[in-house]
């Protein structure tokens, strides 16, 4: 279908920066500037596009560096107003960039090896760049209730976010999430609602939801304002390159859950490209699935451009998305760049959390031992370079997920308050 554009406009322009209109990712119809978020022609997603900066790139790199330490260094190339940094806001973004030369040795990498580590964020996990674009989006639109559907992660993030702007929250979760992000999502005072089902049937609620008048005045931040909330993701990629000194990576290992921050961060790095802040080479990017939900890596391996749903059944429930919106895309993405979708065991996940530990110092949640963990057996199965530059994402706090590791993680020994006892347990070398 050829692409269209709907000429009417809801809001001003300046409110959303660079960004022009919505555009869908398959027949390319665009759409105002709205909290909307299928096709009306085709029902396929639809993103943000841009009207993004022209001239001088040093100039441009310039008024980046000079900005806050967080995301909103970005203003200019996200669809947020001149003016976002001034408003109440959780300010998330500029984690660090840790140079795992510990872990690098252990995995025979040569090249270079850095952690994205995202659990420095102010709930912990990457969720709060997404949820700091979709709150701008709401302000703008004048809604009055912040919502989402939930792993835990994002529950948690927009429950402070709404807290800290003066929003009501209510948000949806699966019933049996670990403790700790229960408990993280339900502290800010909003409204935390467990769904008796996995997260695609909270999922299928939320979307009813939205069309009944209960959800009037409503901000879904990853369904009717999923455009938006997506571009979050994005910020990602202009860290690591401006973190690199502003140049791209060989490698990025990717975690995926609904897959749309991999798709993201690969819009990113095209964004920094064309905007000459980067120069162009070839990089690759990986996707990091846990075995027990692996609908995009299934895909990959038997070679289709289909992704089939799958039950999940894993203790990585950060990613446990059996039916991933973005599953296809980021099949897309892998073939094109040359990467690939990897898949690795609970025990695996288990083995990875404690080997970056061990190494770097870095307490991932599951979903980051996911992603080690599949650094490593691409190394192994020979898929991943090793004298390539490559990032690993680490996108959450191990504390959210305890019981991943507790049952053997404990005390080397427990002995009486005596030197002649620490001696006796052989403790004294």
């Amino acid at each position: 279908m050829a692409a269209q554009t709907i000429e009417t406009a809801v809001t001003t322009p300046s409110a959303f920066g660079p960004a022009a209109a919505l555009s869908c990712r398959e027949c390319g119809t665009r759409f105002p500037l709205t909290p909307v978020f299928a096709c009306e022609e085709c029902f396929g997603p639809l993103e943000v596009a841009y009207d993004l900066p022209t001239g001088d790139p040093e100039s441009l790199r310039k008024q980046i560096e000079a900005g806050p330490n967080n995301i909103w260094r970005y203003a200019p190339l996200l669809p947020v107003p001149a003016d976002v940094a001034d408003k109440p806001n959780l300010n998330p973004g500029f984690t660090k960039l840790v140079k795992a030369d510990n872990l690098a040795r252990e995995l025979g990498i040569t090249g270079g090896l850095h952690i994205k580590d995202d659990s420095g964020n102010p709930t912990h996990s990457f969720k709060d760049r997404v949820v700091a674009i979709a709150l701008e989006a709401a302000r703008t639109f004048g809604l009055t209730t912040l919502s989402c559907s939930s792993t835990g992660n994002l529950a948690g993030a927009v429950g402070a976010a709404a807290a800290r702007a003066g929003f009501r929250s209510c948000v949806f979760i699966p019933h049996d999430l670990e403790a700790g992000k229960v408990v993280m999502a339900a502290v800010y005072g909003g409204e935390l609602v467990g769904i008796e089902g996995n997260y695609d049937d909270v999922n299928r609620f939320c979307s009813e939801l939205i069309g009944d008048p209960i959800g009037e005045g409503w901000g879904f931040v990853n369904v009717n304002l999923r455009p938006y909330y997506g571009e979050g993701s994005k910020t990602l990629a202009y860290e690591i390159c401006e973190q690199l000194g502003w140049r791209l990576p060989d490698n990025i290992v990717i975690p995926i859950a609904s897959g749309s921050q991999l798709t993201k961060i690969d819009k990113g790095l095209q964004e920094l490209i064309k905007l000459g802040l980067v120069a162009d080479k070839p990089y690759k990017i990986y996707g990091a699935q846990a075995e027990g939900c692996s609908p995009v890596s299934t895909a990959f391996k038997a070679g289709h451009d289909v992704v089939r749903p799958q039950k999940p059944k894993t203790i990585a429930k950060s990613l446990a998305i059996g039916n991933p919106a973005d599953g296809p895309y980021v099949l897309d993405i892998a073939r094109r760049t040359g990467g690939a979708v990897e898949d690795v065991t609970d025990e695996q996940c288990v083995d990875a959390i404690k080997l970056l530990a061990r190494t770097e110092g870095i307490f991932a949640e599951t979903a980051g031992g996911v992603t080690v963990g599949v650094l490593k057996k691409l190394i192994e199965n020979g898929q991943l370079d090793p004298a390539a530059e490559t990032v690993v994402l680490n996108t959450g706090d191990g504390l959210k997920t305890l019981d991943a590791v507790a049952e053997t993680t404990g005390p080397t020994a427990t002995i009486k308050p005596s030197v002649d006892a620490f001696r006796a347990a052989g403790l004294a070398h």
